[in-house]
């Protein structure tokens, strides 16, 4: 990538907190005319993007809490990057700091130098491994007393692990998490259906291990001639921890890697094919009278029975002036919310396909009409299966392999939640 310029740390109004110019071709007053500018166009929709081209210099910020992060090139520098680097840059003030912003910052602004010192050398990115600089930048405290060194990660071509480390019992634990994200209209049509897959990995491992990771992707079995016997899956907008030797899984799709130390997201994923509804909810509202209406509700799973839903929460909308209301469940049971206008049906266990009722009853003030009934509110679904991925992800295999020749214990666990999940009500 062609280099950057400069970084800057503005406050909401646009004037400069923090700089660091890297190559001296662009000024700070330029950066706060720039952003002054910037600001008093908000209303204009066409200014709202992050990357924005002024007077031969390219800038790239994104906002976090009441700060600015910017940076500025006078080069033709590729704007994804930038804006992974400065997210990476939030990652590690927010290491640090706790909490970023304009207080903290100025509190810290010794400490941020230094960072600013280390994460990039001469408009390069370098180092944006929170956990391997605060081994050598250290706050008060953390201030290190004997003379430090550079931990061998920075000169190292594994920047995301130290040497060194030593545990007495070496495991990997590796969680698939897949979040569905669901919206049917009133209909019962599916609107949007997808499927948000993350590979989430805490390793306690002694030295330098290296690991391979085997999944059931589509591609991979069908060059070993194994699709027929293993349910291959389709993997989309695939995102790998930098870790992941990229050039190695383009040619045969092996996930090889050295992992950093902790807890870390390998690979995240994305599913756009259409699911069928995981947990299935049905209302009916009838009015007995103009001030006494009840709701039928019917919940229905719809995975295999060797599965069970665990922590499932329905929220059922209510008219704002909804009084009184008595509730009857066939299982779980019901609270009213009014600071939410809702009904929550809490449910801890929830077999595969079984259907479960609740019956509820309330009372409205007489003068509204019929029609304060209707909310157009959706029902909201939360849930999670335990043991259970919706697009059929397994892992196939995992080695981890280390010069000293140790076992290593791999533990994987599935499973799959609920994110916007939503039914509108007929």
């Amino acid at each position: 990538m062609a280099a950057t310029s400069a970084l800057f740390v503005l406050d909401i109004k646009g004037r400069c907190l923090i700089s660091r110019d890297y190559r001296g071709n662009v000024s700070t007053a330029e950066v706060e005319r720039f952003f002054s500018k910037h600001l008093e166009k908000e209303g204009d929709m066409e200014s709202h993007g992050p990357i924005c081209y002024d007077n031969g210099v390219s800038y790239v910020f994104i906002q976090h809490s009441n700060v600015y992060i910017l940076a500025a090139s006078r080069q033709n520098s590729n704007a994804a990057t930038l804006l992974v680097f400065l997210h990476r840059v939030v990652h590690v003030l927010k290491h640090y700091f706790e909490k970023l912003e304009e207080e903290s910052l100025k509190d810290n602004f010794v400490v941020v130098y230094e960072l600013l010192d280390e994460i990039m050398d001469f408009g390069y990115p370098q180092y944006t491994e929170a956990k391997i600089l605060s081994e050598f930048i250290k706050t008060d405290a953390y201030r290190m007393e004997a003379s430090q060194k550079p931990p061998m990660a920075v000169t190292n071509a594994v920047s995301w692990r130290s040497e060194g480390i030593l545990y007495r019992t070496n495991e990997v634990f590796l969680d698939v998490v897949e979040k569905v994200n669901l919206l049917v209209n009133s209909n019962g049509q599916i609107i949007r259906s997808e499927v948000n897959g993350a590979l989430k990995m805490q390793t306690r491992l002694s030295g330098m291990p290296e690991c391979k990771l085997g999944l059931n992707d589509r591609v991979l079995m069908e060059s070993q001639n194994q699709s027929s016997r293993v349910k291959a899956i389709d993997l989309e907008d695939i995102k790998f921890h930098q870790c992941v030797r990229l050039a190695r899984f383009e040619n045969d799709r092996t996930i090889s890697f050295i992992p950093p130390d902790g807890t870390f997201d390998l690979m995240t994923y994305r599913l756009s094919t259409q699911v069928k509804p995981l947990v299935w909810v049905e209302a009916r509202i009838e009015r007995h009278s103009r001030s006494r209406v009840e709701m039928l509700v019917k919940a229905r799973s719809q995975f295999k029975e060797r599965s069970t839903a665990t922590s499932v929460m329905i929220e059922l909308p209510l008219p704002p002036d909804a009084t009184s209301p008595t509730v009857k469940t066939s299982i779980g049971y019901a609270k009213y919310a009014p600071e939410k206008d809702a009904l929550l049906w809490t449910i801890k266990s929830f077999p595969g396909n079984k259907e479960f009722l609740l019956k509820a009853e309330f009372k409205l003030p007489s003068v509204l009409s019929e029609d304060a009934v209707d909310r157009k509110a959706p029902i909201c679904v939360k849930f999670e299966i335990p043991y259970f991925t919706v697009s059929g992800m397994q892992i196939r295999y995992l080695k981890i392999i280390e010069k000293s020749g140790y076992q290593a214990l791999p533990w994987v666990r599935y499973i799959t939640i609920a994110g916007d999940y939503e039914l509108r009500l007929s």
